[in-house]
């Protein structure tokens, strides 16, 4: 079917053609349709864009019946959703509360842990650990960040840890530490306790001697 072009549409054809912007697929839509105005067959513009015979006559006919908005993506229904906005909205509350609050003998939450949990509960049925992580990514929710208390099971626990959270303030046995104590973990970061060195220690080279000297 010939193609007849006025000024407007082959201007905004040929923006379309040679923006450097423009998208590879609306770019080859326009060049196929400037070719057909200049009378050249299907099987040559497909030859000399490139694309298929058939995407030819696809885009050709679309112009001619639906001119310049034809060229754009129709609208897809796609797979209708899966979970309703209430459901999402749901699963997405727990990650803002502390596992200690739920139940949860857990310092953080995971996301195949809320997936579990959302299944457990009754919202949602069967859910993937990455449908979760998408959802949540929505409103930058990162729960598996977020440091917490471990669950406490220890019925002694309160007794043991008050020695240790006491010498964070400088206390010991309900007396303050004076200025010449002092308190040393030997264990609060790793490698970095006191240990016997495996090597013997070696004298500078020349180099660094000389530079000392200067």
């Amino acid at each position: 079917m010939p193609i007849v072009l006025n000024a407007s549409e082959r201007h905004r054809l040929k923006k379309m053609a040679y923006g450097h912007k423009t998208l590879h697929q609306a770019r080859q839509r326009a060049t196929v349709v400037l070719l057909a105005a200049r009378g050249r067959a299907n099987a040559r513009i497909a030859t000399e864009v490139p694309v298929h015979v058939d995407t030819v006559r696809t885009w050709r006919g679309r112009f001619a019946a639906g001119e310049l908005p034809a060229l754009a993506d129709r609208k897809r229904s796609g797979r209708p959703a899966r979970f309703t906005s209430v459901q999402v909205a749901e699963a997405k509350a727990p990650t803002c509360q502390l596992p200690a609050g739920t139940g949860t003998p857990l310092s953080r939450r995971p996301c195949p842990e809320l997936a579990d949990e959302l299944t457990a509960r009754g919202i949602t049925g069967t859910v993937s650990a990455s449908t979760v992580r998408r959802r949540l990514h929505q409103d930058t929710l990162k729960p598996w960040r977020h440091r917490s208390w471990i669950f406490i099971r220890d019925p002694d626990f309160r007794a043991k840890a008050q020695q240790v959270l006491d010498l964070y303030t400088r206390t010991f046995e309900g007396i303050l530490l004076g200025p010449d104590e002092y308190v040393i973990s030997r264990d609060e970061k790793t490698s970095v306790q006191a240990r016997c060195r495996c090597h013997p220690t070696l004298a500078p080279g020349q180099a660094r001697g000389d530079a000392r000297q200067s």
